[in-house]
């Protein structure tokens, strides 16, 4: 379907026309500190910059730590998180915040810039979350800057409820004006409820390492055949010791290119 975005540069940067996008996310330290397996993170893209990838989820300082590299491999898509949150394991007394501004994402060049959307939170800070990405939304419009949401409930079991609850808080990041969601696997039939109903891109995150590594490649299958643009995943790869790492990343490349088909 045409999108409202279909010519701009950075979108078309991150979502090619032969493929799905496939990201690997390591921004995972401004949350949670020193995650295991991420304690450089630098290293741990200097082992993925050569495989069949399309870029990064990274912080400010990653970026900056990365220049050089990234200026070598400038295929490489960069997706900027610019919030947090804390305590992400007791979420309805956790706060959220912004960590990086807009006009920093365009300075640093990167190519899009992302925020959660937790729904299980208080109230009060639903609403902080609501004006903030609106906020955000904005002024990236101002710039040409696409904005990637997350919807998800934190702490959260992977229930059959909780997927159910996480695809109504993606039509609440849809109407905020999200360019991109990103949404952890609701599941086949889920995406293709999203895809069909929102019209806008929709990427599925791993997750936490759970699983051996072909449920990870099976549900990658799923996603893409079922309308997801792209894949997000990071401890699902590189939490796995480096040979099975290097072999899962391949079956998700293949995936994001065999499975693809173009829906905005």
């Amino acid at each position: 379907m045409a999108h409202r975005l279909s010519t701009n540069y950075r979108m078309n940067r991150i979502f090619r026309p032969d493929r799905a996008c496939l990201i690997v996310p390591v921004d995972h330290g401004v949350v949670w500190g020193r995650v295991p397996a991420l304690e450089s993170p630098v290293d741990v893209m200097h082992r993925f910059m050569g495989e069949d990838i399309t870029g990064f989820m990274v912080t400010t300082g990653i970026v900056r730590a990365t220049e050089a590299d990234l200026a070598r491999h400038p295929a490489l898509v960069r997706v900027l998180a610019i919030d947090a949150f804390w305590p992400t394991g007791k979420p309805e007394t956790g706060t959220g915040t912004l960590v990086a501004q807009v006009e920093d994402a365009v300075r640093l060049g990167v190519d899009c810039v992302k925020l959660l959307l937790p729904w299980n939170v208080s109230d009060a800070e639903k609403v902080l979350y609501c004006e903030r990405i609106g906020r955000v939304i904005s002024e990236a419009s101002r710039w040409e800057m696409p904005v990637m949401v997350e919807p998800v409930l934190l702490a959260a079991p992977r229930s059959e409820e909780v997927l159910e609850a996480e695809l109504e808080v993606a039509r609440v990041a849809y109407d905020l004006g999200a360019d991109i969601i990103k949404i952890t696997f609701p599941g086949a039939e889920g995406t293709r409820k999203l895809v069909a109903e929102l019209g806008v891109p929709i990427v599925v995150a791993g997750g936490a390492l759970s699983g051996d590594s072909d449920s990870t490649i099976k549900d990658a299958d799923a996603a893409i055949s079922a309308g997801a643009q792209g894949l997000v995943v990071g401890r699902k790869v590189w939490q796995r010791p480096e040979a099975e790492a290097k072999r899962v990343i391949g079956e998700l490349a293949r995936v994001s290119r065999e499975k693809f088909k173009r829906a905005w």
